[in-house]
């Protein structure tokens, strides 16, 4: 690179000097933030130990694949908040890699909490709260509590949440999303089993064809003498309902859909 295309740090402000770092690095030029930085003197009224220099400095050193030195710098100064998610994705890639080149291959999910577990983040770019899933504790209290009034939030309680955990609106919808499916996924598992222990006992359920206008009718339970075997009763048309009858069925009416053609 021309050392003329690179503007010598010592010329500017401590101001100055950051504001060129910050530039360079959000645009992505890292060869020449690299070759700014080493035009700053060892012995220049504290430049080194501006928290953007630092900044700058750890962006380059996981650039050029110097981890060693990027661990260093992060775990001796105690950067400001504003800083630390940028600097806790340097660490936890540069970890993810290391470990990567280790194995040789990709890591999964497992194995780069295992990474995180074995590596955990410097105090000096964590507050110290415990993040799950990417969230705070604090962001999925809020989140947690928003659900039990309502797991339907409109766009605009979106944002405001978005703008109460700091997350984006797209990270809090799908939150709900998610929530919603885990909880329907529940729902379905203990249906599930409930239909399993029916069928293990000495009177399973019964099957019959019900209509549409049926659905709407209570179950009437059976009759003491009908023999509780399953029976299927076919019909020219798909996709018809079916109840089941159980012992229970004075409490319990399910419907179901069973795809049947002769």
């Amino acid at each position: 690179m021309d050392p003329g295309l690179v503007p010598r740090a010592m010329i500017f402000t401590p101001e100055q000097v950051i504001c060129v770092c910050e530039v360079l690095l959000q645009a992505g030029c890292i060869d020449r933030l690299a070759g700014f930085l080493r035009t700053i003197p060892p012995s220049s009224s504290g430049l080194e130990e501006l928290e953007g220099v630092l900044k700058a400095k750890a962006a380059v050193a996981f650039h050029h694949g110097r981890f060693s030195d990027l661990y260093a710098l992060l775990e001796s100064f105690p950067f400001s908040s504003s800083s630390h998610w940028f600097l806790q994705q340097l660490w936890l890639r540069a970890r993810y890699t290391e470990a990567e080149r280790q194995r040789g291959r990709p890591l999964g999910a497992v194995g780069k909490y295992r990474v995180r577990r074995k590596f955990p983040l410097p105090h000096t770019i964590w507050d110290g709260e415990e993040t799950i899933y990417c969230f705070k504790e604090k962001s999925r209290r809020i989140l947690k509590e928003w659900y039990r009034r309502g797991p339907y939030p409109s766009t605009r309680e979106k944002r405001e949440l978005a703008a109460a955990t700091g997350l984006t609106a797209t990270q809090v919808s799908n939150w709900f999303k998610n929530r919603r499916q885990r909880e329907r996924a529940t729902r379905v598992g203990s249906f599930t089993r409930k239909i399993l222990s029916w069928t293990s006992t000495r009177n399973p359920p019964v099957f019959r064809r019900v209509s549409s206008r049926q659905l709407t009718t209570p179950a009437a339970p059976p009759h003491p003498s009908t023999p509780l075997s399953p029976t299927f009763f076919l019909a020219r048309s798909t996709w018809r309902p079916l109840q089941i009858l159980t012992p229970f069925s004075a409490e319990i009416s399910i419907i179901f859909c069973f795809n049947t053609k002769i």
